[in-house]
């Protein structure tokens, strides 16, 4: 199998991968390597007309576990799923700044920037605005950073990337949001790092990991399997 392909599980009803940063999810007008074009092109080497549906997405600059479905069926049963909260989703994000408590729970009104591509917490609820709410907890520090876990139970636009700045901890590398601290280009330190099914597609496992990127940042964590 070529490096390029890092898959975590695939069956006949399902394709888990961990995406690099820097790739977007989904296929658009504008760009031509996708990662739904890069694992189209894959199961194309494999079968005639093969079907990929994209149930979720992650942003560009994160990595991490991410499905595909690979029958109509099964990306109907996930959309279903995730409108309503069934599948569970842990990341892992390192942040300069200590945050205010060793764990917590935000809550918070967004509303989407379209200008600046951004989310942006409001005091209120508007209209146009959505309420999001996450739970984090610090499981180390190091020099670099503290390393949060963290449980998005809404998944609204960069809802994660959001609500960590307005406490005043920007995502490290995470430019658009505050950040100070270089990183990789391209990429910002949070990785999906797991997602939990509420149950089985066709005998699958429920729960499916991803590793981190190999990158010092990443590394220099004890607590990180």
């Amino acid at each position: 199998m070529n490096k390029e392909y890092k898959i975590i599980y695939e069956s006949n009803q399902l394709l888990i991968v961990n995406k690099p940063s820097g790739l977007i999810t989904e296929t658009n007008e504008f760009e031509e390597l996708t990662l739904e074009s890069m694992y189209l092109k894959y199961l194309k080497e494999k079968i005639n007309h093969p079907f990929l549906g994209v149930p979720h997405r992650l942003d560009r600059v994160t990595s991490g576990v991410l499905i595909f479905a690979k029958k109509r069926g099964s990306l109907k049963t996930l959309n279903s799923w995730f409108e309503k909260r069934k599948i569970h989703k842990t990341y892992l994000a390192v942040v300069k700044n200590k945050p205010p408590a060793k764990q917590g729970i935000l809550e918070n009104y967004l509303i989407k920037d379209f200008l600046n591509k951004k989310g942006q917490v409001i005091d209120k609820q508007k209209s146009n605005a959505k309420k999001a709410i996450l739970e984090y907890q610090i499981i180390d520090s190091k020099e670099s950073g503290y390393l949060l876990e963290v449980k998005p139970q809404t998944g609204r636009y960069h809802q994660i990337r959001t609500q960590l700045a307005c406490i005043g901890c920007p995502i490290i590398g995470d430019i658009k949001y505050g950040s100070k601290q270089s990183y990789v280009k391209g990429q910002i330190a949070l990785h999906a790092k797991s997602i939990k099914f509420p149950e089985s597609i066709n005998n699958s496992p429920l729960i499916f990991e991803a590793d981190c990127p190999l990158t010092d940042l990443w590394s220099a964590f004890d607590t990180i399997d």
